[in-house]
């Protein structure tokens, strides 16, 4: 098998639909060109209303079946009935869960969330994001979770974002239903992806969460009542950050910026 130009990619995000949304265009990009991609999922359970859609929307992005960290979701306490709330959940415990996922796909690069919790500021989004950064480092030390598997470090971890001055058309949809918008600066961005060529199936997938596209103010639904361009003008690019794990190479003798 010819090995894949793009690296081995895990998703981590707080909810079904999270992982469509936010990187859907690179998951499918990195899928086609012969890349490992999975997804880890904080919150749902297996047998919730939305396990089988965002089962849907991961083989439409030609990713692993879902992988579930079983939480509740905050605002919704029919995602995991008799699990804690994933912003309730002890840190240790979430961090071992995803530290096992980590370790069992092995990934090269892993995508997550960002330290707002992406454009609304969700709890759920920045749980996930803190539970991620540790996990990460955690994974690669076999000290750490010893019964979550055998030590592995991903090579990169990014955070998905959007900017300022990239949130367009997408701040006006979101304020238009009383949703705040948070952005980062625009020097806090360190990759923009183009997915155009692979927008079709994005939207596919996020077509598939067929409960939220069903409803009023989440974005699967607002997003399919826009005309077909102004969509496609927001889903087309995917901004993210690099916060890389692991030691970095530096003076030896003194802390340098």
């Amino acid at each position: 098998m010819k090995p894949s130009l793009l690296p081995s990619l895990l998703g981590v995000f707080a909810h079904p639909d999270d992982e469509s949304l936010l990187a859907g265009g690179v998951l499918a990009q990195h899928h086609a060109a012969g890349a490992r991609t999975s997804v880890v999922t904080a919150t749902w359970a297996p047998d919730s209303r939305r396990a089988p859609e965002l089962t849907d929307a991961l083989a439409v992005l030609g990713a692993a079946p879902p992988r579930l960290l079983g939480y509740g979701d905050a605002r919704d306490p029919e995602s995991a009935p008799g699990e804690p709330r994933l912003v309730d959940a002890p840190l240790d415990e979430a961090v071992g869960r995803l530290v096992a996922h980590i370790r069992a796909f092995r990934p090269e690069v892993v995508v997550g969330h960002d330290a707002l919790g992406q454009l609304t500021g969700h709890p759920d989004h920045r749980r996930t994001h803190q539970i991620t950064l540790l996990a990460v480092e955690a994974a690669g030390l076999a000290h750490l979770y010893p019964e979550a598997g055998d030590p592995w470090q991903p090579t990169a971890l990014y955070a998905a974002t959007h900017s300022k001055s990239g949130v367009g058309r997408l701040g006006a949809l979101l304020t238009g239903v009383g949703k705040t918008v948070l952005a980062v600066p625009d020097t806090y961005v360190s990759t923009v992806v183009d997915v155009s060529p692979w927008a079709e199936v994005k939207w596919a997938a996020i077509l598939a969460h067929r409960g939220e596209v069903a409803r009023e103010r989440p974005l699967p639904g607002l997003l399919a009542r826009l005309p077909e361009d102004e969509r496609d003008e927001i889903i087309r690019t995917e901004s993210f950050t690099r916060l890389t794990p692991g030691p970095v190479p530096g003076d030896p003798h003194r802390l340098t910026a």
